[in-house]
Formats: C-alpha cells, sequence, structure tokens
C-alpha cells in the first residue's frame, strides 16, 4: 500500500508513514512511501510502482498538492484498476474509489466559530485546539465495479454516502 502525499504539503507525512509502517506487519501488507517532491512526475512514478505490485492500493494524504492533483491522481488510478481511500467526498465524487475523512461543514463552521472569537478580541494563542469530531466514508459502486470489486455489504451499509 502507498500512502501518496507531498511531505512539503503534508508537514505530517512522515509521522503518518511510520504510524503505517509500524501497523503493516499486523495486517499482513507492506507500506511503499509515495512520496511527492516533483507533482505530476513523482505522482505518475508511484502509482505506476504500486499498480505494478501485486493487490497494490493507496491512500491518498489530505494536502495541497495531492488536491492541486486529485484529477490526475483519479484518472491514474483508474487506468491502472488500483484501488485508492482518498482523505474528501469530492474525489470519490469525481470517480475515485472510496474516501474516509471529516465532514467539511463541521470543519468550516469550527473555523468560522474561531474567527468570530478572534474578531471579538480573543487571543489565538488562549483558544484550544479543535479536533474533527465527525468522520465520513463514501463509497463510489460504479468505480468498484469498474475495477472489478464487490464491496462487501457491510461496507455499503455502513457508507455515508454510496455512489451509484
Amino acid at each position: 500500500m502507498a500512502l501518496l502525499g507531498s511531505p512539503k504539503t503534508a508537514v505530517y507525512f512522515d509521522y503518518l508513514l511510520h504510524a503505517a509502517e509500524a501497523a503493516a506487519p499486523s495486517l499482513g501488507i507492506e507500506i511503499v512511501p509515495g512520496r511527492i517532491e516533483n507533482d505530476t512526475t513523482d505522482i505518475e512514478r508511484v502509482i505506476s510502482t504500486i499498480a505494478d505490485k501485486p493487490n497494490g492500493a493507496m491512500v491518498v494524504l489530505p494536502d495541497s498538492t495531492t488536491s492541486v492533483n486529485s484529477d490526475l491522481i483519479i484518472a491514474l488510478a483508474a487506468r491502472h484498476r488500483l484501488p485508492a481511500v482518498y482523505s474528501f467526498k469530492y474525489m470519490v465524487r469525481a470517480g475515485g474509489l472510496m474516501s474516509y475523512g471529516i465532514v467539511a461543514a463541521d470543519h468550516y463552521r469550527q473555523a468560522a466559530l474561531y474567527v468570530d472569537k478572534i474578531l471579538r478580541g480573543a487571543k489565538p494563542a488562549d483558544l484550544p485546539v479543535q479536533v474533527p469530531v465527525r468522520y465520513e466514508t463514501t463509497l463510489n459502486v460504479k468505480t468498484a465495479k469498474a475495477f472489478g470489486l464487490t464491496p462487501p455489504a457491510g461496507l455499503l451499509v455502513a457508507a455515508d454516502e454510496v455512489i451509484e
């Protein structure tokens, strides 16, 4: 499984990579770092490399580099029939296989509340760190079928949104 992201725009890349590598043996998988250093060239190389491995898959990390290049990533994953989990629902609506990520509306609502507090005089350093409390799963059944995959019934039931 590849972790696709840019250490330049995803400062947590190495942290997530080490966490995935630590968990991988118990899951029976091998982690392949999918570092994007030079945008499209690296994206094509990483996806091609992982697609050549038996049972290859990837997790697309949430960062500006993967977001800006999401159309290319989705197209290459489709061309190689490479299962991928994305961080944002819009990538699944654009043809990606599935996503698991924050509920964006909640995230923006939290940001707006912070802006309001700061404009009313609160010091940013005094405000607690906020973390997402809700996550959602989106599954694209049309993409799964194109990849020759049959989503498990439990996933279909548990998904917050299923795209036919």
